[in-house]
């Protein structure tokens, strides 16, 4: 005897979930991880003031916890001055470029590749210089520092969001008066590399020696 057949309904189509997409993680300004604020953080820049050099400085946190060290080279055509975190490991140097027509820094990682440039540029009122690299996701940053190379007082501005992610501002005391030496503060927006705004600010310190 047959058996009787059974019906079977059309297929049923298996519908996934809808895929949230994951948070962007927010865009971060630098080349150097370890250095990436979280916060704001403010750094004081010294100048040793017995340094053999004369271009050595300390960079220590707002409590005085040390956070690198920059040598001059003595004797160097090129200015080169060399940062090292706190374990003495050389992260980057600092070269003035010659044969421009503007002053032009540029900063190196240990093999002697540009990773960094900074360009001076003059205006009728005050001055300014141009910071150009790759992040650490690779994209193109172009900083803007304002305000002034000659009052040892700067912004540094994100060109493409306006945003100022830095402030450097010169400390004056009768120590630095007294011995020529020059002290800043350095005010690093969350998000932003300690280090290359430190490179940044002795760009500035660098400029101003020229006078």
């Amino acid at each position: 005897m047959a058996l009787p057949q059974v019906q079977m309904g059309p297929p049923q189509v298996q519908i996934a979930p809808p895929q949230v997409p994951m948070a962007l993680a927010p865009h971060q300004v630098g080349i150097f991880p370890a250095y990436i604020t979280t916060q704001t953080e403010t750094l004081i820049l010294r100048e040793k003031v017995m340094s053999l050099s004369g271009d050595d400085f300390e960079i220590r946190h707002a409590n005085g916890q040390p956070i690198l060290k920059v040598e001059g080279q003595v004797m160097s055509i090129s200015g080169r001055k060399k940062v090292y975190d706190m374990r003495g490991n050389h992260l980057f140097s600092i070269v003035r470029e010659h044969f421009h027509i503007h002053t032009t820094y540029a900063v190196e990682d240990t093999r002697g590749t540009k990773i960094m440039e900074v360009k001076s540029s003059f205006r009728l009122f005050g001055s300014k210089a141009t910071a150009t690299f790759n992040s650490i996701d690779g994209s193109a940053e172009v900083l803007q520092m304002d305000g002034g190379w000659h009052d040892y007082n700067a912004n540094i501005v994100d060109t493409t969001t306006g945003n100022v992610v830095a402030r450097i501002d010169r400390r004056l005391s009768g120590r630095d008066l007294l011995f020529g030496q020059q002290t800043y503060a350095l005010v690093v927006s969350p998000r932003v590399d300690m280090a290359l705004m430190a490179a940044l600010c002795i760009c500035l310190d660098e400029k101003n020696n020229e006078k």
